[in-house]
This record gives structure tokens, C-alpha cells and sequence, in this order.
């Protein structure tokens, strides 16, 4: 297998005098699907159109805090806060309890897409809009 002058792999078999076998791909670059030119590579470009590359897109991290309405009972909470009282703590007026989730971005999204993907996320899967409310922040 012979590579080009810039060294980014295989010479095309019509620019080669011999055959070579196809280009194996690694697991940490994912391939265009039934993409012709990615059996080979001419140049940089041609590399950027076979693989999906991220170098300038910035992983986020969206935190997201899922609470019981103020209307819904939270008996977990007062649970916490008489053990709290028994203990000794003082200044409690109220403790109510929740669930937090961080999620991590894979950075293909936009901050507005992904304000809007979390958002649905929250909405949809990980709270009982019915109980429980939500927010959430994005982290770059």
C-alpha cells in the first residue's frame, strides 16, 4: 500500500500501480455510509467529507433538577426533616426532596438546540409533568 505525499493514507488504485486492500476504519472515527470516496483519502478535505470530525464543536453538560410541585405533598421530605430536627439541626423551616441529573452533550448541537433537547428530555422522560416540575442549566 503506498500513501499519498501528504500522509493522509492510501493512494487511489487508479493513481497506484497496484492493488491494495481497502482502508480499515478505526473505532474512533465513524464512516459515511455508502460514501464512494472513502475508500480512500486524496487530501485533507476529502478526509473532513468521509468522517464526521469535531474538532471546533465544544462538548456541554446540561444539569437538570426535577422537583415535586409546591402543591404535591412531599412526605419524603418531611420524613428528612424530622430526622434533621431529632438530630439537632437548627433553622429548618421546610425541606423537600428530588432527583438530579447531569447529561453530557456529545457537542453536535447548537447551545439553542440543546437548550431545546434538554428541555424535552426534562418534558418528556425524566419527570411526571403532572407532580413534578423541572429546570435545568447547560455548562459548556
Amino acid at each position: 500500500m503506498t500513501t499519498g505525499d501528504n500522509g493522509f493514507g492510501p493512494v487511489p488504485p487508479e493513481q497506484s500501480s497496484f492493488s491494495w486492500p481497502l482502508f480499515r476504519f478505526s473505532n474512533s472515527l465513524k464512516p459515511r455510509v455508502n460514501y464512494p470516496k472513502c475508500n480512500y483519502f486524496r487530501d485533507a478535505d476529502s478526509l473532513k467529507e468521509c468522517f464526521h470530525l469535531t474538532y471546533n464543536k465544544v462538548p456541554m453538560k446540561a444539569y437538570v433538577y426535577v422537583s415535586l410541585k409546591k402543591s404535591v405533598l412531599d412526605p419524603q421530605g418531611k420524613t428528612i426533616q424530622g430526622a434533621l430536627k431529632k438530630m439537632g439541626y437548627k433553622g429548618l423551616e421546610d425541606v423537600r426532596q428530588g432527583k438530579y441529573f447531569e447529561i453530557a452533550l456529545d457537542g453536535d448541537l447548537t447551545r439553542t438546540e440543546a437548550q431545546a433537547e434538554v428541555e424535552r428530555m426534562a418534558r418528556e422522560v425524566l419527570t411526571n409533568p403532572v407532580i413534578e416540575e423541572f429546570r435545568f442549566s447547560l455548562e459548556d
